[in-house]
């Protein structure tokens, strides 16, 4: 892709290596390693062939002869009420559950206690304060990096079931700034650390939908007085910037191939599509749906009835205690106090809190959570796609497709992993380095079980690495697919008069200024060739799908074209094996690699990055070499990589995807930036 600050411009294309169709054999005649179970791919409501990847670009098609038909594996699905996978049990579940520790592991843990690490000490009887608010990363952080780390949230929750120290968890809530997927997690550790019957209460400032689906997971809910919250529903943003170009004197010439592919429409459009408001209605529909189905079990109530509470508009703190939506009000003073009083403390005495970052120092191993000769790798992959880093690209911006080719490799030629789990949580980028990390996870994965697990997004570029893995798992709401391409360039020659600015291209060959000329607008040639570029290029991308998820094209084209699905429905489709969070990556990833679902692995982490020095400054608390959330965002942005893109369009939810008191302008240029 073109520089922003140039004038040629390629939105959300996707430039496939060339290949022939893909060649189906029967199971006699590959093999995948460790794969102890014939239900390998999950297809609902039909027949599949199960196929072989040949790592070649030379490969040919062929069917399955009909006197194989005894090798085709029958596969039936169906979807639970609440709409996940039922067929999805071929897979081990993961699901955490509680054990006592005997009497001899007591003892050892007690022991490692005392030889523990000064800062790895935890007073008897703590509480352990988790205060939830803004950003959630799924990196690992370092002890210098500022915000909080869900794979650390998790651990700590973990830890805390498990430590004999830790009496209970005081959850601090405030608006948070992260998608569903994670939120899903969150939850479902909360909901696991109740198993241990020590106590989790939740206190709640500031609150709407997704802070209250947290909260409302704990035993108890306090909100202050005064507190802020809106529990009024949800809603999608889409924002266009075509009347505004028209205005300036530029012209965005887009092909868009795929019916739903809406990245583009910020740059042509006045106005949503009929397609996009589908997407964005379904999308919504199924957020909102699974919000009313988890608060109605977690509180008891008829969903019929929680519906008609949210369209009341409440405002009042009261009439939520009145209506049994939290325990009770009062300020976090107040509900220190009480948990003195549960916990036998004077009342003149603190209460003894441990918090997020000292508690993440606890070693699992102390607590006899981790052993076992068997290791599996981690690969965390974060956020937009680029083949190289930037130049004003910080250490960790992003994903950096040389960066993680190298950790790819260096598993693969490692004989000490057993299985490798990659958690995804992207919305693309980068088409040519997407592919490029596609080719290794591949490779990867005939040498040992992969495991894609999806968190928040894997979309675009991000699902392309997702679907090279054998098994794919997202959350319900993960936001899954958007195979589809959009292409463009600018052109300025409005502009250009209106400023007085002149320019001038001296070429040689009929299409070199097929992109080099953004005076002017397309020839009528030109265009025919943009064209047919856009389209071979989208069905490149989509056989490619097809072909790694042992679906047919015409299948796979009934599913693609830009569509965005939540993770419950791509499961639906085929696009996913499984619904599952981190846990169940891990127990999958066991039973691929033939290792006892009740053995312990160690999980080894290898997306730690050294902190920056102003990582460093600012875990002391120096704030000379701050930057700028929004300015740092849009320099991000600002240094996307040359060539094609495979990006998901720019989707914003209210409450949801972040704050409603952003500034409109930057939003604005978030957006934009988002659809190149």
């Amino acid at each position: 892709m073109s520089r922003l600050l140039t004038t040629t411009v390629h939105i959300s294309a996707v430039i496939l290596t060339k290949s022939r169709p893909p060649r189906y054999l029967s199971p006699s005649q590959f093999s995948l390693p460790h794969v102890t179970s014939t239900r390998y791919y999950l297809k609902p409501h039909r027949s599949i062939s199960i196929r072989a990847i040949n790592s070649s670009s030379d490969t040919k098609s062929e069917d399955v002869s009909s006197e194989n038909q005894e090798d085709k594996i029958e596969i039936k699905s169906e979807l639970n009420n609440n709409g996940s996978l039922r067929g999805d049990d071929a897979y081990p579940t993961g699901e955490f559950e509680f054990e006592s520790p005997g009497t001899w592991k007591s003892f050892v843990v007690k022991l490692r206690m005392l030889i523990a690490y000064p800062w790895q000490r935890v007073r008897k009887g703590s509480v352990l304060n988790l205060k939830l608010r803004g950003q959630i990363s799924d990196q690992v952080k370092t002890r210098f990096s500022s915000g909080l780390s869900l794979p650390q949230i998790c651990e700590n929750l973990i830890k805390a079931a498990y430590d004999p120290r830790i009496s209970g968890v005081y959850l601090h809530i405030e608006t948070l700034n992260c998608g569903w997927g994670k939120i899903e997690e969150i939850r479902r550790h909360i909901l696991d650390f109740r198993k241990s019957g020590k106590f989790i209460v939740a206190y709640a400032p500031a609150w709407g939908e997704k802070e209250y689906y947290l909260g409302c997971a704990c035993e108890e809910l306090y909100a202050p007085p005064s507190a802020y919250f809106s529990l009024y529903g949800l809603s999608a943003q889409a924002s266009f910037l075509g009347g505004v170009l028209e205005k300036i004197g530029v012209e965005p010439q887009v092909q868009r191939i795929g019916k739903y592919k809406s990245a583009g429409d910020q740059l042509i459009r006045k106005n949503i599509s009929e397609e996009n408001r589908e997407v964005l209605t379904t999308l919504v529909d199924n957020i909102y749906g699974n919000w009313v189905d988890k608060i109605s079990q977690a509180k008891g109530k008829k969903k019929e009835d929680i519906e008609s509470f949210i369209n009341e508009g409440v405002y009042q703190i009261e009439k939520l205690k009145e209506d049994g939506w939290i325990t009770d009000i009062k300020y976090d003073d107040e509900v220190t106090s009480m948990l003195k009083t549960k916990l036998g403390i004077a009342e003149e005495k603190k209460l003894p809190l441990v918090d997020y970052k000292k508690y993440s120092r606890v070693r699992k191993w102390t607590l006899g959570l981790s052993g076992g000769k068997d290791q599996i790798a981690v690969i965390r992959a974060s956020g937009s796609i680029s083949r190289v880093r930037g130049p004003f690209s910080s250490p960790n911006s992003g994903i950096i497709a040389e960066q993680f080719i190298e950790k790819i490799r260096t598993v693969r030629e490692s004989k000490r992993y057993k299985a490798v789990i990659i958690r995804i949580d992207s919305p693309g980028g980068d088409a040519l380095a997407s592919d490029l990390m596609w080719r290794e996870i591949r490779l990867l994965a005939e040498s040992k079980p992969v495991v894609a697990s999806m968190v928040d997004v894997a979309a675009s570029g991000g699902y392309y690495m997702a679907m090279a893995a054998q098994t794919i798992l997202s959350e319900n709401l993960t936001l899954t697919g958007s195979i589809g391409v959009v292409t463009g360039k600018f052109n300025l020659g409005k502009l250009y008069e209106r400023i007085g600015f002149n320019k001038e291209v001296i070429s040689k060959g009929r299409f070199s200024e097929l992109t080099a000329a953004d005076q002017r607008p397309f020839r009528p040639d030109e265009e025919k060739l943009f064209a047919e570029s856009a389209q071979n290029a989208y069905q490149q991308f989509r056989n490619k799908a097809a072909f790694s998820r042992s679906m047919s094209v015409d299948k796979m084209e009934e599913i693609a074209q830009g569509r965005v699905w939540s993770g419950n429905d791509a499961a639906s489709r085929g696009l996913v094996d499984a619904i599952g969070g981190f846990s169940r990556a891990v127990a999958i990833a066991k039973h691929k690699a033939n290792i006892p679902h009740d053995k312990q692995v160690r999980l080894v982490e290898l997306s730690k990055s050294s902190p920056s020095l102003p990582e460093i400054l600012s875990g002391i608390g120096s704030s000379v070499i701050g930057i700028d959330t929004a300015l740092k965002q849009l320099m991000d942005g600002l240094t996307l990589s040359d060539g094609v893109q495979a990006r998901m369009d720019g989707i914003m939810f209210e409450r949801s995807e972040g704050s409603p008191f952003a500034n409109p302008i930057f939003n604005l240029l978030k957006d934009y930036l988002s659809s190149l």
